[in-house]
C-alpha cells in the first residue's frame, strides 16, 4: 500500500525528520501544531499545516480524539506518531482503531 498524505502526530525535530522523509518520498506531509509552536520548522516545512490547541501537550499533541478528528477531516490516509508523545498514553491506538482509513482497512488487529 502506499500513501499519499500522512498527519504527523509529533512537533520539533522529530516531527522535521518525519516530515522530509514523506515529502522526499512523494508524500504530502501534514503537521499539527499548538499555539506556541506556530512558527515551528516543522510548520514551515510541512506541505500544510493544522492549529491542534494551547501550548500544553494534554489539549493539543496527546488530545487524540482531536487528531483523529483533523485526519478524517483533511483525508489523511495514516496518523504517524513520531516518539515520545504516544507512549505516554494510549490513546490514540484506540481511536485509530475504529477510524475507517486505509491502514485500519489492511491491518484489522490495529
Amino acid at each position: 500500500m502506499t500513501f499519499s498524505k500522512i498527519l504527523v502526530a509529533n512537533r520539533g525535530e522529530i516531527a522535521t525528520r518525519i516530515l522530509r522523509s514523506l515529502k522526499e518520498n512523494g508524500i504530502r506531509a501534514v503537521a499539527i501544531y499548538s499555539e506556541a509552536d506556530k512558527d515551528s520548522q516543522p510548520v514551515q516545512i510541512a506541505d500544510e499545516a493544522y492549529l491542534i490547541g494551547p501550548p500544553p501537550a494534554s489539549k493539543s499533541y496527546l488530545n487524540a480524539k482531536k487528531i483523529v478528528e483533523l485526519a478524517k477531516q483533511i483525508k489523511a490516509e495514516a496518523i504517524h506518531p513520531g516518539y515520545g508523545f504516544w507512549r505516554k498514553t494510549a490513546n490514540l491506538p484506540l481511536f485509530v482503531k475504529n477510524w475507517e482509513s486505509p491502514l485500519s482497512a489492511q491491518h484489522p488487529k490495529i
